[in-house]
């Protein structure tokens, strides 16, 4: 297929990259700084910023499938700010080119108990909180997207580095559990796990998470 990824030089977009190159995808590269990636058959590397959604309209048109693994910067002093900024321009933009779009969001908007999401629980670390309230609203906002071929994955509470090892779950809007702890992923089992619901789309308008 042809894959537009959005944010593809980043730890996730990095991952989903390597991923869809093995399984023979030719994948158009949107990324700030094309010096970012290496050189590679498969893939074409555009400088688009995120948040122009005029611009990336233009880009997306004629992909296959959309995958959004934008993030403005952890470290971005305003990233609620910017986040929402570029989730609202990439939907407009796909909604502009009749995109099949996944979003990568966080693992911040799950559930941890019934009504409590894990972002609202006094615990959830002060230096991700930002960045976690801007992936639950646009969230929020991507679900009012009744005409979009939309989906959102979370990561499960712990997202480690590491090649793909298989024998994950698949699960819904609540947090995975491995005994009585949080689960966890490699991002190579995170990006195995998008490009499988890009080949074979299954969660239609839906958020899903995966885990160990």
């Amino acid at each position: 297929m042809k894959i537009a990824l959005i944010g593809a030089s980043g730890f996730v977009g990095s991952a989903i990259l390597s991923e869809a190159i093995g399984r023979g995808h030719h994948v158009t590269a949107i990324v700030r700084d094309v010096s970012k990636l290496a050189p590679h058959p498969q893939v074409t590397a555009v400088a688009v910023d995120a948040q122009d959604p005029q611009a990336l309209a233009a880009v997306l048109k004629g992909h296959d499938r959309v995958i959004s693994a934008y993030n403005p910067g952890w470290s971005a002093p305003d990233i609620y700010d910017q986040y929402l900024k570029g989730a609202k321009a990439i939907v407009a933009a796909a909604v502009t080119a009749h995109s099949w779009l996944l979003v990568v969001g966080g693992a911040g908007s799950l559930e941890i108990a019934p009504g409590v999401q894990l972002v609202d629980t006094p615990d959830f670390p002060v230096e991700w909180k930002q960045g976690a309230l801007a992936a639950r609203d646009g969230l929020t906002a991507l679900r009012r997207e009744t005409g979009l071929d939309w989906r959102f994955v979370s990561p499960p509470v712990f997202l480690e580095p590491g090649e793909k090892r298989g024998g994950y779950r698949l699960g819904g809007d609540q947090v995975l559990f491995h005994g009585d702890k949080p689960a966890g992923i490699r991002v190579g089992d995170l990006a195995d796990g998008i490009l499988a619901e890009v080949e074979h789309p299954t969660h239609l308008r839906q958020r899903f998470t995966l885990g160990y």
